[in-house]
């Protein structure tokens, strides 16, 4: 049920998401008229939504809204000190830093006990938001491509990417038990609606954190052949734990194989759009036809 204290938290975290997305000149701009406390601090308003929300919900905690406090400006610190001592973005132990402590933070749900159980996707976001701010408006990293304004090549560059996985992913996930096909047609609102909401919260926060800036960082020190078969595998193994408590190594293969083609969907004109569309895509029909 929503309700005005989830209204505005939600409202709270969408905006640097969807004005990254949307206006990303002028996000990349935005601090580099302030002073360096303030570029350095700002991000601690990002312990709003979990203060609206934990009040709300009755489960309010000190430590809790420390860490939605300090680890934005901890992440921002890094991002400002990488771009500082690393100006041809080659990438530095703080961009690493970075990317396995967040990683790691989502992938085993360490802060999501902070929320309500239908509400841990604001864990996702907040900590989507803080690297965002830190890669964009301070790093300033480049050949990102995190820009939702759609064009039509990243559709067909996309959907192309699908087709190609599509047939292997099918008949091997079939043969290793993992895919169950299901005779089933939703409606074009239920598809619609899986897709969107697949679209903006999984698959691109995914595809930003693992193409736009790992696979874009690798590609600087090791190439694109490697870069892409490296954060393949890593995004492989991040699924180790999806739908099981123990390590399941068919979603490990499947996302792994996976990582290839939205790798190569992102590779084609670094648009972190373009591989949201495969990414989304695979997704939503794994979810509606063949869980």
């Amino acid at each position: 049920m929503l309700t005005l204290p989830i209204v505005i938290a939600a409202i709270l975290v969408l905006l640097p998401y969807l004005a990254a997305a949307f206006f990303g000149e002028q996000f990349a701009k935005s601090g580099s008229n302030l002073s360096r406390a303030t570029r350095l601090f700002s991000p601690a308003v990002l312990c709003v939504p979990y203060l609206l929300i934990s009040i709300w919900a009755g489960n309010f905690r000190w430590y809790w809204l420390a860490l939605y406090t300090l680890l934005p400006v901890a992440i921002a610190t890094l991002m400002h000190e990488a771009r500082r001592v690393d100006p041809e973005q080659r990438g530095n132990w703080r961009d690493w830093l970075m990317l396995i402590g967040v990683g790691l933070a989502v992938d085993l749900r360490w802060f999501e006990a902070a929320w309500p159980a239908h509400l841990a996707v604001f864990n996702k976001v907040l900590l989507l938001d803080a690297g965002i701010y830190g890669f964009m408006a301070l790093r300033q990293l480049n050949g990102v491509g995190f820009d939702l304004r759609l064009r039509l090549r990243d559709l067909g560059f996309g959907l192309r990417e699908f087709c190609f996985y599509a047939p292997v992913a099918i008949l091997l996930g079939l043969a290793l038990g993992f895919l169950h096909a299901h005779a089933l047609w939703p409606s074009w609102k239920q598809f619609g609606g899986a897709y969107f909401f697949t679209f903006f919260f999984i698959a691109v926060p995914e595809e930003l954190f693992f193409r736009g800036w790992m696979q874009n960082l690798l590609e600087r020190r090791i190439g694109r052949g490697w870069a892409l078969a490296i954060t393949a595998i890593v995004f492989g193994l991040s699924h180790w734990n999806k739908r099981t408590a123990n390590f399941n190594w068919q979603y490990v293969l499947l996302a792994a194989l996976a990582g290839v083609f939205y790798g190569r969907a992102w590779q084609r004109e670094r648009r972190v759009g373009a591989s949201a569309i495969t990414h989304a895509t695979v997704d939503t029909v794994w979810s509606i036809w063949l869980r």
